[in-house]
């Protein structure tokens, strides 16, 4: 439906906007992108609404609800105590001290607008008598290298911050602790408590000083443990990131989703999904795919530079049958070469650091073990001489 004053606001990316009325979730004018992919929107409030809060007196202005993949969902337009964080809090809204007058919906960056909260949250602010215009653009975003760039640099705040408060919690737990030192030391070694002494209230109040005092420090010190423990966890944020076995088994699951996408935009079944491909369906699962790719160039980038700086990345051609591959810490004998993994006698052998079929404690059972998980290799000949010098030392 077209809006016949010709006041209708403008799509940021396709133009006019169509006005639409809906039963249901939308009662009341409601504008929206005539683009069948585009959930761009604004919502005004009833007239019959409006009239009323003029007559009370009260005044609504206009809440912009944005969402791109490079800075997630954000809500402006709200000032401190006008009731709009109560109305979206609920539509996981939350606020940020770094971004006074902005709320914003948590881990929504990098990721497709959820379309399900937005709408329910300009809905409620709508009934509120706030005017809503809600405008997502699917196609902003930032490259992965730059979203994991970010990751880093935040991981690497949080190290900073973290030692502080580790720093400042093992301060206070020193601090609380030579308090209780200096009043235990004013008090004689085995010196029992007197009641009829003149001395016996102070030196109760002696002992509950010191009782709270070691409370207290035992308290800042499991503070500072554990941020100490939080500290070490963000300093090694891009080590556990980039660890080469890791981002292998990153990649094999980042190509079967890849995939699944292209066999989705084919018209064909994904493990027995099937998707209807309406235009708003169609345009996801092309930015999802560029979005795999990119992340998989990523990743690969991260192996070869590995492989560059010494380690080996294990594959089918490395193998044959009889040889022998280092798998948690322990020789098994290669029984069968797979595009994926290799076949090998039982991994619960506990005992043998070279384990054979005609050895393994299991008998004939067997496991698979990918090629992430192999770290070294020697040949049947190679291990039968190191098996030889062994046994001759």
């Amino acid at each position: 439906m077209t809006d016949p004053t010709n006041t209708a606001p403008e799509c940021p990316q396709h133009g006019p906007m169509s006005l639409r009325t809906t039963e249901q979730l939308f009662s009341g004018p409601v504008y929206a992108c005539p683009d069948e992919a585009c959930w761009n929107a604004v919502l005004h409030p009833s007239d019959k609404l409006v009239a009323e809060l003029k007559e009370q007196g009260k005044r609504r202005g206009t809440i912009t609800i944005t969402h791109t993949r490079a800075d997630g969902t954000l809500l402006e337009g709200s000032r401190k105590g006008d009731g709009v964080f109560e109305l979206v809090r609920p539509h996981r809204f939350w606020f940020s001290r770094s971004m006074p007058g902005t709320l914003f919906i948590r881990q929504s960056r990098d990721k497709r607008a959820d379309h399900w909260s937005i709408r329910r949250a300009a809905e409620a602010l709508r009934k509120a008598g706030w005017t809503v215009e809600i405008t997502i653009d699917e196609d902003t975003r930032r490259s992965f290298a730059e979203a994991e760039a970010d990751r880093v640099t935040r991981a690497e705040e949080r190290t900073e911050r973290f030692t502080e408060y580790a720093g400042n919690a093992a301060a206070r737990s020193n601090t609380a602790y030579a308090g209780v030192r200096q009043i235990a030391d004013g008090i004689p070694m085995g010196q029992p408590l007197m009641p009829d002494h003149h001395s016996y209230r102070r030196a109760l109040r002696d002992r509950e000083r010191m009782d709270a005092g070691m409370r207290r420090s035992i308290d800042e010190g499991k503070k500072a443990e554990y941020y100490t423990q939080r500290a070490k966890a963000s300093g090694s944020y891009e080590v556990f990131r980039k660890n080469p076995p890791r981002a292998l088994r990153r990649i094999e699951k980042l190509e079967a989703e890849l995939r699944g996408v292209e066999r989705w935009l084919r018209g064909e079944s994904n493990n027995g999904y099937t998707r209807a491909l309406t235009p708003d369906t169609v345009a996801e699962l092309g930015r999802r795919k560029e979005e795999l790719e990119e992340e998989i160039g990523y990743w690969r980038h991260v192996i070869a530079e590995a492989e560059a700086n010494g380690f080996k990345v294990w594959r089918p051609d490395d193998f044959v049958k009889g040889d022998f591959a280092k798998v948690y810490g322990r020789w098994f004998q290669v029984l069968r070469v797979n595009k994926k993994t290799l076949t090998v006698p039982s991994i619960l052998n506990v005992h043998q650091a070279v384990v054979t079929p005609q050895n393994s404690t299991y008998g004939e059972m067997t496991h698979t073990v990918p090629y992430d998980k192999v770290f070294g290799r020697r040949s049947a000949e190679e291990m039968e001489r190191t098996l030889a010098e062994a046994s001759s030392s």
